[in-house]
């Protein structure tokens, strides 16, 4: 049990601080769209999604019958083009995150962002859903640190912030998330309503798991 002393949490953003599955799947469509491919339904991107934009591209990719990748290099600059221009078509955040965030800040608990999500993205649909400075430190997938589950990102995060690792809750709706909170050594969370199932994340190593935001505050 976490009890009261914990000084950050750090959130994944897609599924679990914004419902942004539209924006993933009209770019994916877009783009799968020039090979002549797709579209794909939401559910089939809610598992494409998680991993990192290649990552969603490839897996787009062999869905659609290219299992030997071969438009992969021209689809990936595509997507990167068309989801920077549409990185924010039909984002919202969940219902009960803006109250969530503002009872950490009321608190002194610091908040950051840990994303695979390109990082000028990640940046500009955090500023754009709650204002620019509302979050302590933002941080998209970056050249030279190696996406989640890797620890890395996070690390860096706690260096920049002057915690320990024991300081902090991790909150996420993936294996990938569940992965990255255990491999950093976090308090780990899942949030159920976001793009995966009870099962995955408890799979995954969930220490606890949510179905509304507001009950994160149980580990604070």
């Amino acid at each position: 049990m976490a009890g009261k002393l914990k000084k950050a949490v750090i959130f994944d953003l897609d599924g679990t601080l914004s419902d942004s599955i539209q924006s993933i799947k009209y770019s994916g469509d877009k783009t799968m769209e020039a090979f002549g491919y797709g579209p794909f339904s939401v559910e089939q991107y809610k598992y494409f999604v998680g991993d990192g934009a290649a990552n969603l591209v490839r897996r787009a990719l062999e869905a659609a019958g290219d299992t030997k990748l071969a438009h992969f290099e021209e689809a990936y600059a595509l997507y990167r083009e068309i989801f920077r221009e549409n990185c924010m078509f039909r984002v919202r955040p969940y219902e009960g995150i803006r109250e969530l965030l503002a009872t950490l800040k009321a608190q002194d608990v610091k908040i950051a962002v840990l994303s695979n999500k390109p990082h000028d993205e990640t940046v500009n649909v955090i500023e754009s859903l709650f204002g620019k400075g509302c979050f302590d430190v933002i941080q998209g997938q970056k050249e030279n640190v190696a996406i989640k589950p890797s620890p890395e990102g996070a690390f860096q995060i706690l260096a920049r912030l002057g915690l320990d690792t024991s300081e902090v809750v991790y909150l996420g709706d993936t294996a990938t998330d569940m992965k990255t909170g255990k491999n950093a050594g976090f308090f780990t969370v899942g949030a159920l309503w976001g793009f995966r199932d009870r099962q995955e994340l408890e799979e995954n190593g969930a220490d606890a798991m949510i179905s509304h935001p507001l009950e994160l505050l149980r580990y604070t």
